[in-house]
C-alpha cells in the first residue's frame, strides 16, 4: 500500500451540522467558537439549506493543520446533540470528504456526486 503524507494536507473543514429544531443551538455554539478560537480559524456562513454535498443545513469552519486537535477535542466535549462533519483539504476533494472524513456525533450520508465532473 502507499501511504499518503499528511504534509499533503493544506487546512481543515469543520461542518456544524443543524436544522430548524437545532438551529438556535447551533448559533449559540457558534458563538462560543467565535469566542474561544477567534481569529484562529475563519467562520463560514450560516446556511438555513442544504448546500455542497452536506445533506444539511451548517457552517464551516476553516482552519489551519496546526489547530485540529486543539479545535477537535473542544468540539468533541461542546457540540451538545449538534454532528460535526471534518475533513482534510488536500488535492483530492473526493478522497477527502468520503474517506478521510472524521465524525462528531452521528455520521450522515453526502452527496458525493458534487465531486463528479
Amino acid at each position: 500500500m502507499n501511504y499518503l503524507d499528511p504534509a499533503e494536507i493544506g487546512s481543515w473543514h469543520a461542518h456544524v451540522y443543524f436544522d430548524a429544531a437545532t438551529r438556535d443551538a447551533a448559533w449559540a455554539l457558534r458563538v462560543a467558537i467565535e469566542a474561544n478560537f477567534g481569529s484562529e480559524l475563519q467562520m463560514g456562513r450560516f446556511h438555513e439549506r442544504p448546500v455542497g454535498p452536506h445533506p444539511m443545513w451548517s457552517y464551516q469552519l476553516a482552519f489551519a493543520r496546526e489547530r485540529l486537535a486543539e479545535i477537535v477535542e473542544w468540539l468533541a466535549l461542546n457540540h451538545g446533540a449538534l454532528d460535526v462533519f471534518l475533513h482534510p483539504n488536500t488535492s483530492d476533494p473526493l478522497r477527502d470528504h468520503r474517506d478521510s472524513a472524521l465524525w462528531i456525533g452521528h455520521s450522515h450520508t453526502l452527496n458525493l456526486a458534487v465531486f463528479s465532473g
